[in-house]
């Protein structure tokens, strides 16, 4: 998996059962080489000879992917005849799944041919495009994963993923309807902010933006987005959410880089909870995964958001409370999706990418 937050690779090596359950064994985190990131990053917006320069970066991820592979395949002692498939995201660069006239797309790169050559092993890769087809968002697509993994039959939960967008992914008791969405912004404005304003790629621990003050005025403002106020099924990504918006946003305000990056933690949080007040707003558990699990800052913010939001405590636990490290969670939803592809089950959720119905996901490429 590399996701919106660009940071990197996360290979997670899965046992999958018969009825589902994933079972973790290993998992390898790789930053991006700072030319690849550079070359994925600029492939976010439109710039010249973008067809040459793209096929470039999905070669250079696919042996990306390969070296993390095999490191988590050293690791497991483990060897390319012993892994029934990859599971295989790539990184967006482009999604927009709200066009009309059926012109609804999203784009991810990787030369999944090439990853499949060079690793010996059966590759699932282009997880989106059958959602899309089917009228859908292509995303999210982890709640299905979720559900699998974190539902209770006893007790109302949500699962937070807090990658460079955030997604909810919504889990009544007794088996009742699953729902999700991204609620907007997670790790992405923050990081972009904090490169802008300090030069380092991310607020570790949330440390800068704790330091500053929210601007009530400014969070305001950036709530007013119609993203916000949008019914599910909705989706998000770069294409939306960026530092030129937040610049719109800001305008002629006059605010210390500290307190800008306190409101973006706000924006996070206040757009989270909101979303549970509205949809599921007798929640008991928020499940929290991605990388923005390690940003204490935020997480103190949420579990003071969301109370006060909903009017109850809200138990707020990191995955690895329910068996699986929040940096692994969305890896082995990938691995669980290629698992679904092989076995012919569907596994996006209709109700939450707004699909005519399920479909099973994914393109093979054998080895």
């Amino acid at each position: 998996m590399s996701g919106t937050s660009l940071d990197g690779i996360d290979a997670v090596l899965a046992k999958i059962h018969a009825d589902g359950q994933v079972q973790p064994l290993e998992c390898v985190s790789v930053p991006f080489t700072p030319a690849l990131r550079e070359m994925l990053f600029q492939l976010q917006s439109t710039g010249t000879n973008e067809i040459h320069r793209e096929h470039l970066a999905a070669n250079d991820l696919a042996i990306a992917y390969v070296q993390v592979a095999e490191t988590v395949l050293a690791k497991a002692q483990l060897q390319a005849k012993d892994i029934v498939a990859v599971g295989a995201h790539g990184q967006t660069i482009r999604h927009q799944p709200s066009l009309p006239n059926g012109h609804a797309y999203t784009h991810q790169t990787l030369n999944a041919a090439l990853l499949a050559e060079k690793l010996g092993i059966a590759v699932v890769a282009d997880f989106r495009q059958r959602d899309i087809a089917a009228g859908g968002q292509g995303a999210p697509l982890v709640p299905a994963f979720h559900a699998q993994q974190f539902s209770s039959p006893t007790e109302n939960r949500a699962v937070l993923n807090l990658g460079g967008i955030a997604n909810l992914t919504l889990l009544p008791k007794a088996a009742g309807p699953v729902l999700g969405f991204d609620t907007g912004p997670g790790n992405l404005l923050l990081d972009g902010w904090m490169q802008a304003s300090v030069g380092k790629p991310f607020d570790d621990c949330g440390t800068w933006g704790a330091s500053g003050v929210c601007d009530v005025e400014l969070l305001q403002a950036l709530l007013t987005d119609p993203y916000f106020q949008a019914a599910p099924p909705k989706s998000t990504g770069r294409d939306y959410f960026h530092l030129a918006w937040l610049k719109d946003g800001l305008a002629s305000r006059k605010l210390k880089p500290e307190d800008i990056q306190a409101t973006l933690m706000a924006l996070t949080s206040t757009s989270v909870c909101k979303a549970l007040k509205q949809y599921l707003p007798d929640v008991e558990r928020l499940v929290i995964c991605g990388g923005g699990a390690n940003n204490a800052a935020l997480i103190s913010l949420l579990r003071a958001n969301a109370a006060e939001a909903l009017g109850h405590d809200l138990a707020v636990d990191l995955s690895s409370v329910h068996g699986v490290q929040p940096q692994w969670v969305e890896g082995l939803a990938f691995a669980w999706l290629a698992w679904a592809h092989i076995n012919k089950r569907p596994a996006n959720v209709p109700a939450v990418t707004g699909a005519a119905g399920p479909r099973v996901l994914g393109a093979y490429y054998p080895n």
